[in-house]
């Protein structure tokens, strides 16, 4: 299992599941063809053919006195739209204990945005009934991203997400909403990242001098730094989340802070460089 050691913080990597192709339907510009060329997408982030390798995990932030989890997965026996997420039956909290990271001990739960991957194991099922997962912890969520979530009434999809994943939670009273620049701790603050959703965040950690970045779905992939404007079929604002990838890459190309990609597969960190008028990340 994947660690990295940022100052007195560890980050820790859970993997839910890791696939090898079948990104069309979110990066359908990144065929086989422009992606064969950036040849340093190999061997974590592509495989020989040209098929992207994607992950989802989520990652545990241990500081000092927290232990946040940034993003949970899909998560088991919820019903999807996509079948290959739907009825899972993953060993993802058993793996989050093996890494010393058991349900209870868990006190902060972070979405970075309330997507279908990245809420799942904000609750399980008990006895027919939709339970809030990490009990003993607060569950943090930028307003605006909750605000828009909740008002998709007319979107099917997003309703049985909100309902089993994010209502539950709420209805516990362990929600707190926060700004998209929250601090949630001495050594962990929010940096608003719009784009991909109204009020999508990603997770800066520094401590004694060094810096990391959790991205969320700001970047689905690294082909994304070669092709800024390579968008997701899901983003909420394409141009917006274009100019999001413009911005932050120009401030991080060439700074000493490890980027945490929250779907790279493989070795997932690397530091941004700058590649001609593009972007690569060095792993």
């Amino acid at each position: 299992m994947q660690s990295w050691q940022i100052g007195d913080v560890k980050v820790t990597k859970v993997v839910e599941m890791e696939v090898a192709g079948g990104t069309r339907f979110i990066l359908p510009q990144a065929t086989k063809e422009a992606c064969l060329p950036l040849e340093w997408l190999q061997p974590h982030f592509m495989t020989p053919e040209g098929r992207l390798i994607m992950s989802i995990h989520a990652l545990v932030i241990e500081t000092p006195d927290r232990r946040i989890v940034v993003d949970t997965c899909i998560g088991n026996d919820k019903q999807r739209a996509n079948p290959n997420w739907t009825n899972l039956q993953k060993p993802f909290l058993a793996d989050m204990a093996a890494a010393g990271y058991p349900v209870e001990s868990i006190d902060t739960v972070m979405c970075t945005h309330l997507h279908v991957d990245h809420v799942g194991w904000n609750t399980m099922l008990v006895d027919g009934k939709w339970v809030p997962t990490f009990a003993n912890a607060r569950y943090l969520m930028a307003t605006p991203e909750f605000d828009y979530w909740r008002d998709q009434d007319t979107d099917e999809e997003s309703r049985v997400i909100f309902d089993d994943s994010v209502q539950p939670v709420f209805d516990a009273g362990l929600v707190d909403f926060v700004t998209t620049t929250h601090q949630i701790c001495p050594e962990v603050y929010l940096k608003p990242t719009h784009g991909h959703t109204p009020g999508h965040v990603s997770v800066m950690i520094e401590s004694r001098g060094e810096k990391a970045m959790i991205t969320g779905d700001f970047v689905h992939h690294p082909c994304q730094m070669a092709h800024t404007e390579w968008c997701a079929t899901v983003d909420y604002d394409p141009t917006e989340s274009k100019a999001t990838r413009d911005r932050v890459f120009d401030e991080l190309a060439g700074q000493p802070v490890l980027i945490i990609g929250t779907h790279f597969a493989g070795v997932t960190a690397g530091h941004l460089k700058r590649d001609g008028d593009a972007y690569r990340l060095e792993t």
